[in-house]
């Protein structure tokens, strides 16, 4: 089933799905049908097909979760600024999750969202550009809203009743996030890069403190800086400075 609405904080489309493979494969369908505008939300009370990031799988249970899809036009924006975006996405996220678990939620390099050291939410930007020319982005998010039991595959998730014991509406939780999405997008422009990089790193996991990661196999103990605006983490007493996204491995305690 299909339904449309209205988000009341943007008046953007929200299109609710009992069930899809992938939101964002739902969203980039209606892209390339041009039967969307900018802002148009996909939210799916199950996908039996979600992507993570790496082309890993996003797994969730029926009808507890937010899976959820942003449709955002970028012709204004350069192609450089795709940091720039995920950035923004994930301080909403963030912001999103820490009106609800009041604290201890973080950005974890490059765009997950933690709970103290477990993961409540993932996020997968897909872009739609040609030659030069970046067009649209689909900013797709799980998060982790009513499910308690997630197996030993996925022993350090946590969803946001496991933090504060109640139970949410997701889809109207969905309509909350996407406000959050459309309302950061709106700051991601050239002379906002240093504004959100700002917010980025205050926020991000495991700041200025020694963590173990994994580059082709092998761990490594380092101290973690921050991140720079092309969107790679700097540390300090590792094999190298920094390291760009699909470099290294978290191995999270």
């Amino acid at each position: 089933m299909v339904y449309t609405s209205l988000i009341p904080a943007t008046g953007q489309p929200f299109i609710e799905l009992t069930e899809t493979d992938s939101t964002n494969n739902y969203a980039m369908a209606l892209l390339k049908n041009g039967e969307t505008q900018h802002g148009t939300a996909v939210f799916a009370h199950h996908q039996t097909a979600g992507k993570g990031q790496r082309g890993r799988a996003w797994n969730d249970a029926a009808g507890h979760n937010i899976a959820l899809s942003v449709i955002l036009s970028c012709r204004h924006l350069p192609v450089s600024s795709q940091f720039a975006l995920s950035m923004a996405v994930a301080l909403a996220a963030h912001d999103f999750l820490t009106g609800y678990a009041v604290s201890d939620v973080k950005i974890k390099w490059p765009n997950d969202i933690y709970w103290r050291d477990r993961k409540a939410a993932g996020i997968l930007i897909e872009n739609s550009i040609h030659g030069s020319n970046w067009q649209w982005a689909v900013a797709g998010i799980g998060v982790n809203i009513n499910q308690t039991s997630f197996g030993a595959m996925l022993a350090k998730a946590v969803s946001l009743k496991q933090i504060t014991g109640k139970t949410y509406d997701t889809a109207e939780l969905a309509q909350q996030l996407a406000s959050h999405i459309f309302q950061y997008f709106q700051q991601v422009m050239p002379a906002n890069i240093a504004k959100l990089l700002a917010g980025y790193n205050n926020q991000l996991y495991r700041r200025n403190e020694i963590v173990t990661l994994k580059q082709n196999g092998a761990p490594f103990t380092c101290k973690i800086d921050a991140v720079d605006e092309a969107g790679r983490l700097h540390v300090a007493g590792g094999p190298r400075p920094y390291f760009n996204f699909g470099e290294v491995e978290w191995v999270i305690p």
